[in-house]
Formats: C-alpha cells, structure tokens, sequence
C-alpha cells in the first residue's frame, strides 16, 4: 500500500479542530469563575471596616473633598486707608497656598461717611471684589468685631456655594503680617467645629483657656460665626477692648472648647523688646504691630518675598 502524505494530515485536521474547541469552552468557563470570584472578593472587602486606629477613612485621596480648606481672613481698617490697603493686596496676592486652599482676605470697615469714599470705595470693589463695608458707625472698640462676625452668615449664604462657605473665618489688624501657607499649615490637623485660634493674652502665658487671643490676628471655625450671630449674648456686652470682649463672650458662651495657642508662630515685631516681641524667625505664622515702611521691609526681607522674582529685560533691580 502506498503511503499518503495528504491523507495523514486531513486526518490530524479533524482531531486538532475539536481540541481548540475545548481549550476556548475552557477558557470561557474559566474567565466566568474567575469574573466571579472577583466580584465576590469586591463585595467582601466592602463590608470589611478597614480600622487603623482612625475613625477617618484610610483610602481617601490627597484631592479629597475633606483636605480642602475654606478661610476667610478679614483685615479690619478704615475707608480712607487707601495706600494701605493697595499695599496689603501686593503682601497677599504674591503668596502661594497649597492646591485644594482657599485663602480670601477682605477688607472690612464700616459705612462710608464721605462723598470721595462713595467715588473711590466703589472703584476699588469694581477692581479687586475684596471690600466688605458693614451697616456699623466707624469704630474700634464699640462693636465693629461683632457686626463683622455675626454679618458672615448672611453675606455667604448663597445655595450654590459650599456649606459651609469658609472652614475658619478670622480677624487681622491692618498692621500685621501673615504667612499664608503657614497658616494653612498649623489648621490642617485642628477641628474645624468650635475652634478659637491665636495668640494668647497675657504674653507670658501658654494657656488658651485662661484668657483670650489678641486682636493682632485670631481665628474661629465657622459655627462660631454662626452662634454669634444667634446668642444674645455679645449684644449685652458690645464695648471694650475688642479681642478682649470676644474671648468674653467665648468664655460666656462656653464656646472654643478647641483652642490652638500660636505662639511663638505669632508675635508682635521685635522692636522695641517686650513680653510679646519675638525675633524674626522661619517659624512664622503672623508679625504684629508693623506700624511703619521700616518694620515692614525688615519683615518681607527677612522672609525674602521677592524671590521668585522672574528676569526680564523690562527692569533690572540689583
């Protein structure tokens, strides 16, 4: 019998054709078992509380909504401190804060008394949008910190703004200089409920719960603004020194049971020396009592402001 090579291989055709056959029904059957142990395992790990000491979840990403932070800094001054405030937005429009940090500093005085305020006061809100003018009579120390504090709810209460519309909301002196980022840093790990956060009068003493924060710069979380604009309790008490008064009405309020001591991250400038001075240094939240053009370039130089400075042929400062 002659020996055919065509025949040998059609019968080899017919086997080899079955046996894909099982190894794709195989894998489909695999693929199944395996789509579904995994949709098991997804389920499982769900229900599973994933507890590293922390009521917190662990698998949050650093976008998180939770790490952003919302502050509203308001800087208490006086309508015609115009040079003043041109030069306190330079101070805070050149400082950079993390991705996810809003940081607005606003400008707050009471109504305008004047024809040449109503000219220029509206120039500047039509310019920069950082003006807040309060339904007060200019003051200090007659309640002007209340009306700021207690007017915040009814300003930000639009619905498609985030609630709350600012985590923390602070008051500044217009002498006093801020580090933003600084700033943004040491409220990181605080509450952001019932929090009261500044520099701790009298100057020697370390204890937030004692007496009350400075006016150089305190700071409160949201909550607080909306209890002052309920209690009753700052409306019998309006006058007196204003930092003082509103650690008063925190006390009477059994308010700020969250209290963050910044000192020595705030100080008043070191000239002339007292209990409150602190040499500059890099651990710096906020300088007070910045009252001329000296104290203030000793300050912005010493924390060298003006270094990311770019080259240009426009101008060359040495």
């Amino acid at each position: 019998m002659k020996y055919s090579p065509r025949s040998e291989g059609r019968k080899l055709i017919i086997p080899s054709f079955f046996f894909i056959i099982a190894l794709c029904v195989l894998a489909f059957i695999n693929e199944i078992r395996f789509d579904s142990l995994l949709s098991f395992g997804r389920c499982a790990l769900s229900n599973v509380p994933m507890n590293n000491g922390s009521s917190e979840t662990p698998l949050l990403s650093s976008s998180s909504v939770d790490d952003e932070i919302r502050i509203l800094i308001g800087i208490l001054t006086l309508p015609d401190q115009y040079p003043r405030r041109h030069f306190l937005r330079m101070i805070y429009g050149t400082q950079n804060v993390p991705d996810g940090v809003k940081v607005d500093v606003k400008f707050v005085f009471c109504n305008l008394t004047k024809e040449d305020q109503k000219v220029l006061v509206a120039l500047e809100i039509m310019r920069y949008d950082d003006i807040i003018i309060l339904n007060c009579n200019e003051n200090m120390n007659k309640g002007k910190t209340y009306t700021y504090f207690s007017s915040l709810p009814d300003i930000f209460n639009e619905t498609d703004t985030p609630n709350p519309p600012y985590h923390y909301v602070m008051k500044a002196d217009d002498d006093t200089y801020i580090r933003l980022e600084s700033l943004v840093a040491s409220l990181r790990p605080l509450p952001r409920e019932d929090l009261y956060y500044g520099y701790v009068i009298p100057c020697p003493s370390m204890d937030p719960f004692v007496h009350y924060m400075s006016g150089m710069g305190y700071l409160v979380s949201w909550d607080i603004a909306v209890w002052l604009k309920d209690s009753e309790i700052p409306k019998k008490h309006l006058e007196g020194p204003e930092d003082k008064v509103f650690g008063d009405w925190i006390r009477e309020g059994r308010r700020g049971k969250n209290r963050f001591n910044a000192k020595w991250s705030m100080y008043n400038f070191p000239e002339p020396p007292t209990r409150c001075t602190h040499e500059l240094w890099p651990d710096t939240i906020a300088v007070h009592l910045l009252k001329n053009q000296e104290k203030w370039i000793r300050t912005l130089n010493y924390f060298n402001v003006t270094s990311n400075l770019k080259p240009s042929k426009l101008y060359h400062i040495p």
